[in-house]
């Protein structure tokens, strides 16, 4: 049976033309001529060293980006889509999606509009991280796709009218016109299919007819989230504090950086902190299957799912407990769901206020974050 990386490879001679796997730029000092050719980016104005990005083994759009998203109704999702499946939940307003990540695996990004918010919503396979931004710089509103470039892992974005490129991680312009300029993150949460559609019976789904052949439901990558496998296409050095495919709940509040491993948070269930002044919750309760275990998604095992919350309502601070299968307020006693909702008690439809993070290996949470605390 191939192993992971082998398995990627395969995947990327499905997807498009394999290109040589390495380092992109030999030096810092690289002439103009040594820059990849086709691109329009102003690869001198630059915030990284250009020998960190190194080619994901696609070109520019091999991995197609979706810019005209369909949705279907969550009735007509379930007859493709399993219950204990992964989805990205974001929802602006009123409004409510649901993105697939058998659909995201094979796309990455979807330039979407969510309650008249121009949003884009990401996946990196290779760092399972699952973000969304708002797509707005000032007033102009930009178009991202995959730019087949790759920095400690992580997937390189780059927008269509400037072709600078940007890290899908922390959503920093690091090449080009717009370097330095950073995207809003929103929040977004990993959640299963069944939990989306409970708290939003009139959301909506990302839809499978999205222009282009691909064996959705399926994961490429089969077996890349074993705790011990290593990184694939990571260069830089092992924080040794966390095995490197080991996930993290992590965040930045205030300047302070934090990652709780799931080994932790799948343990007690709820997690009462305080980051920043912030007194904030982790939830993590049964739910929502890996994206990057089994060949058929749904028959992957299940990892749970996850949420950061303000603990504050009304003023109040709630301390929150995992008990009897169910999350509860300790001062009323109400129930909560993993979306930061309550479903009953004297608390019932109110929710809490969520807090950006993201589910993360922990090797490309510390790339990015080097100073960041761990959570025991």
């Amino acid at each position: 049976m191939p192993n992971p990386v082998e398995r990627y490879a395969l995947f990327l001679t499905f997807t498009a033309v394999v290109v040589t796997v390495g380092g992109l730029f030999v030096s810092t000092a690289s002439a103009q001529s040594d820059y990849p050719s086709g691109w329009e980016t102003d690869w001198e104005n630059r915030s990284v060293d250009l020998s960190e990005i190194m080619s994901g083994g696609v070109p520019r759009d091999g991995i197609p980006s979706i810019d005209a998203p369909r949705f279907v109704s969550i009735d007509a999702a379930g007859n493709w889509l399993g219950d204990r499946e992964p989805v990205i939940m974001l929802q602006t307003g009123a409004s409510a999606r649901a993105y697939p990540l058998q659909i995201m695996t094979y796309h990455e990004i979807v330039n979407d509009e969510l309650g008249g918010v121009p949003v884009v919503v990401t996946f990196c396979p290779l760092c399972y991280s699952a973000i969304a931004y708002r797509r707005t710089v000032g007033e102009e509103v930009y178009e991202f796709g995959v730019s087949g470039m790759l920095r400690h892992s992580d997937l390189i974005m780059y927008d269509r009218q400037t072709e600078s490129l940007w890290q899908q991680i922390d959503g920093e312009a690091i090449v080009g016109d717009l370097t330095g300029t950073l995207l809003e993150p929103l929040p977004a949460q990993i959640v299963s299919f069944a939990q989306f559609a409970a708290r939003f019976a009139a959301g909506s789904v990302l839809s499978r007819e999205t222009g282009h052949v691909r064996n959705y439901g399926t994961n490429p990558y089969r077996g890349y989230d074993d705790i011990d496998e290593r990184p694939f296409l990571f260069r830089g050095d092992i924080d040794d504090r966390l095995p490197p495919m080991e996930k993290v709940v992590a965040l930045s509040l205030g300047g302070v950086k934090i990652a709780y491993p799931h080994s932790v948070t799948r343990d007690r269930g709820v997690i009462n902190d305080v980051i920043s002044d912030v007194p904030l919750a982790v939830f993590h309760v049964d739910g929502a299957v890996t994206a990057l275990g089994d060949a058929v998604i749904r028959d992957a095992e299940i990892i749970g799912t996850t949420g950061v919350f303000d603990r504050r309502v009304d003023g109040r601070t709630l301390s929150f407990e995992f008990k009897d299968g169910s999350i509860r307020d300790a001062e009323t006693g109400s129930v909560w769901d993993v979306t930061g909702h309550a479903i009953s008690g004297s608390l019932v439809g109110r929710s809490l206020q969520p807090i950006v993070h993201g589910n993360y290996f922990s090797f490309a949470w510390f790339a990015f974050q080097p100073g960041s605390r761990v959570y025991r």
